[in-house]
Formats: C-alpha cells, sequence, structure tokens
C-alpha cells in the first residue's frame, strides 16, 4: 500500500460500517417479526384455534405467495420513492402488520360467541365450531399476514440498494453478508425470547413487543440516512473510497447519470436481460429452501419431543443458528479474499464462492436419517444448509451490483424477490399437505426407508439438498462471463 493509500485510510470515516450496522438491525427485526408465527403457532395458537399442519402451511404460503407479488413492485417503490423514505415506509407498514397479529384471538371470539381463551379451546375436536373457529381464525392470520407480507418485502431492495450506494463492488458482498446475518441473528434470538414471552405473557404480548422494534428503528433511520455525497458522517476520504469503482471516464459518466436517479428502467425492460434471469433463477430455486428451515424448523423439533415452549427446543433452534449466523459472516468475506489475494475480479470471485456455498445444503438429506441416532445431528446439519444459503444469498444479491447500473438495482432486487416468494409458496403449500397426508397414512407412507412423517420431510430436505447447485449450473449458462449492463 502507498503512502497516500495509507494516510487516506487513516483519515477516512467509517459511516458506511454504521450504516450497514442500521440495515443488520433492520433484518434482524424483520426477521424477529416474521419469526413470531412459527415459534408459536404448534404449541400456543394451534391449541386456541384447533389448526392443523395444513392450517399453518396454508398461511406461510399465503404469505410467500403475497411477498411474491408485492416485491414485483416493491423494488420499484425503493427506486421511485427513494432509499430513506422508501425504508422507513416498508418498516412501519410491516410492524403495523405485525402487532395487528394480537387482535386475531379477541376477534375470533367475538365471531364465534365465545367469550374465554378456555372455552375456546374445549371444544370439541372436528366438530362443527371447532371447525369454524379453525377457519375464521387463519383467515384472520392471513389478512395481518398480508400486511406484514407487503411491509416486509421492502426490505431487501432497500438493503441492497444501501450496499450498492456506500460500497465498491469488491466490499459489498462482505456488507451484504453482514446485513443479511440479521436474518440469522432474528432467528437466533426470536426462540430465546418469544417463546417466553409468549409463555408468561401470552402470545398476543409476543406480537405486540416484537412488532414494536420497527417504529424504534424507522425513527433512527430518518435522522441518520443520506446519501453518501449529502452525508455530514462522510468526509472525503470515505466518500473517494465509496467510489473508488469509477476507474473510467465512461464509469463516471454513468455513476454522475445514476446519482440523478440514471437511466429508467422498467419492469419490463428488466426482463430483456439474461443477468436478470440469472438472478430469478438463483432466487426462484433456493429462496423456499430458507423459508422452510425458517417456518417449519420449530415444529420439526417438536415433532421429535421438543416443544419450543421447552429449553431444550429453545437451545436446539438457538444453536442451530448460532451455526448459521457464524459461518455465513464468514462465507460473504470470501469473494473479498479472491478479489484482493488471489486478484480476480468481483464477479467470477463471487461465482467461484456460490459454487463452495452450493455444496453445504448437500448435508440436509442425512438430517432426517440421524435424527434417530441424536436431535443434535439435524440440528447441526440444518445449521449448516443454512448457512450455505446465508453466504449464497449475500453473493447473490451482490451480482445485481455487479451487473445493473444503481438505478436498477432495487427493481431487479424486487423482481428476483418475487420469483423467492414463489418457490417460498410452492414448499410451504406442498409441506403443509405433505405432512398432515404422511401423518394419515402412517406406516404406509414411505419414502427411501422412512415412513410416516418423517418420511415426509425427508423428501423435503431432499430438495433443500440439491437446489443450490442445479442453481448455480443454470445461472453459469446464462451468464458465464461478466457483462455489465449499459443503457
Amino acid at each position: 500500500m502507498s503512502q497516500n493509500q495509507s494516510t487516506q485510510q487513516k483519515l477516512m470515516t467509517n459511516w458506511r460500517w454504521w450504516l450497514c450496522s442500521l440495515l443488520f438491525v433492520a433484518t434482524t427485526i424483520n426477521y424477529l417479526d416474521r419469526q413470531v408465527l412459527s415459534l408459536t403457532w404448534k404449541d400456543f395458537i394451534a391449541l386456541d384455534f384447533h389448526w392443523t399442519d395444513e392450517d399453518y402451511g396454508n398461511i406461510t404460503a399465503t404469505f410467500s405467495i403475497f411477498y411474491a407479488f408485492v416485491s414485483l413492485f416493491a423494488g420499484k417503490f425503493i427506486d421511485w420513492m427513494g432509499t430513506k423514505k422508501g425504508y422507513i415506509w416498508a418498516i412501519i407498514i410491516w410492524s403495523l402488520g405485525a402487532c395487528l397479529h394480537a387482535g386475531c384471538g379477541w376477534a375470533t371470539m367475538k365471531f364465534v360467541g365465545i367469550d374465554d381463551v378456555e372455552s375456546l379451546r374445549n371444544v370439541a375436536k372436528g366438530s362443527e365450531i371447532a371447525l369454524t373457529i379453525s377457519s375464521i381464525s387463519v383467515w384472520l392470520f392471513l389478512a395481518c399476514r398480508i400486511i406484514l407480507a407487503t411491509g416486509e418485502s421492502g426490505n431487501f431492495p432497500a438493503a441492497i440498494k444501501v450496499t450498492a450506494e456506500y460500497f465498491p463492488k469488491k466490499d459489498r458482498a462482505y456488507a451484504t453478508s453482514i446485513f443479511n446475518a440479521g436474518a440469522s441473528v432474528g432467528a437466533l434470538v426470536a426462540p430465546l425470547s418469544i417463546p417466553l414471552l409468549a409463555k408468561h405473557m401470552g402470545w398476543e404480548m409476543a406480537f405486540i413487543i416484537i412488532g414494536t422494534l420497527g417504529f424504534i428503528w424507522a425513527g433512527a433511520w430518518l435522522f441518520l440516512y443520506s446519501a453518501p455525497s449529502e452525508s455530514k458522517f462522510v468526509n472525503k476520504a470515505e466518500l473517494e473510497y465509496i467510489e473508488s469503482d469509477k476507474v473510467s471516464e465512461k464509469e463516471e459518466a454513468l455513476a454522475e447519470e445514476t446519482a440523478n436517479d440514471g437511466p429508467k428502467f422498467s419492469i419490463i425492460d428488466c426482463f430483456k436481460y439474461r443477468q436478470t434471469w440469472a438472478f430469478i433463477v438463483g432466487k426462484f430455486l433456493t429462496d423456499g429452501v430458507w423459508w422452510f428451515f425458517l417456518f417449519w424448523a420449530p415444529a420439526y423439533f417438536s415433532e421429535l419431543g421438543f416443544p419450543s415452549s421447552s429449553t431444550m427446543g429453545q437451545i436446539l433452534i438457538f444453536v442451530l443458528y448460532l451455526i448459521v449466523t457464524l459461518v455465513s459472516i464468514l462465507g460473504g468475506y470470501l469473494p473479498k479474499i479472491f478479489v484482493e489475494k488471489k486478484g480476480m475480479h468481483p464477479y467470477p470471485g463471487r461465482m467461484l464462492a456460490m459454487l463452495i456455498f452450493a455444496f453445504l445444503p448437500i448435508f440436509a438429506m442425512f438430517a432426517q436419517p440421524l435424527a434417530s441416532v441424536s436431535v443434535w445431528w439435524p440440528c447441526i446439519i440444518i445449521g449448516v444448509a443454512g448457512a450455505g444459503h446465508q453466504a449464497w444469498s449475500a453473493n447473490l444479491y451482490s451480482t445485481i451490483g455487479d451487473m445493473f447500473p444503481k438505478s436498477a438495482i432495487a427493481t431487479i432486487t424486487g423482481i428476483g424477490t418475487m420469483f423467492g416468494g414463489l418457490c417460498s409458496f410452492a414448499i410451504n403449500k406442498f409441506s403443509g399437505m405433505l405432512f398432515d397426508y404422511a401423518g394419515g397414512q402412517g406406516d404406509a407412507f414411505v419414502f427411501m426407508g422412512v415412513s410416516g412423517k418423517p418420511a415426509a420431510y425427508m423428501i423435503v430436505f431432499c430438495y433443500c439438498a440439491v437446489a443450490y447447485l442445479i442453481a448455480w449450473c443454470i445461472m453459469k449458462i446464462l451468464v458465464p462471463k461478466y457483462k455489465p449492463i449499459n443503457v
């Protein structure tokens, strides 16, 4: 490093990393809000409303499909509204939706004319009134999940746009892995807090307390964020580092253009590029895997005899996401090593890292067979597979900044997120139906030597194991080498 570069490093502010920490907190809140239902439905809410696996599967699937639909427009909304206002709107909407879940029990009792929770629980299983309670409560939760999905769809387009604004290409995967680790940390904190809140204060208060966190974050974002060139927290040295990718007059002209919102991309225009389709494939085939782990892991451990209301159940979920968190952050640093130590271009370095991460979920196919040996095996294996997804996801998001001008980043992110949501819809809907069917068939339902509901889990785990390698191969065929979009 030259003396001038060394001096610049010493004088440089690090506001970009403080903003990255804010993105991390927002993503943590995002996943905490999403996890409240998965950690309370099996052991708390289902007892009140007589839910089956299919009922829960329908709720998570509807959340996923609506999240997918809104994501198509969320990125465009963020590009149009701007990072600051768009992010605030997103988190306020999803926090409101999270809090509204708390009213579903009261509303259900009003609809069916029951005055207390004990009477609600004591309704005869399978009776007409039980089916009515189940149906009404599912529809009420669906309404709340739709509001939650509407707001949450804006988190990643906004966060990816901030990352592209504040970090040069070589640092984006690492920065993305840091804020994306909020998904893991949210899932890590959730089993230590949400079941305890539900147990001691009621599941309703769990939704309210966790939902309120988003409103606090919105207030902080309002005062702390502005564009790099306008931020009072960014000095000249840091701004020069942020803009260090501008090495040619052509790139500088493009950057100047994008600083004023740049070339406009309609949603239809985005589908004309193979680079868009590569991102779509990466999201469509793999996002559902993460959401399956997120929504169904607590129920899976409950099936193994460790409900989320038990200390062991909470420890298992905690350890699972501790593995995800630690490994995924290191995974986001891998492309930086390829670029700085091996001299690779950011895009091929990212693709090589993604290939490595694509092998980690393969272990998922051993989770169910090894569950008979010890419950810790599926805990560790799902943790490793989840870490592979998070590291993969951080680099996948960063490929957008490699290929597209900043003015299109949130839009492309929204499109890919929509297709990821479609995958999540399919896997959650299918899983709920499959688990109820397999449970009803008992030993008559067999897959790879496993019978009953465990066989159903085995089927889903097998898909999770191979999804990433298939996605990587298709992405490589679509975009075999680095090719940025110039408009």
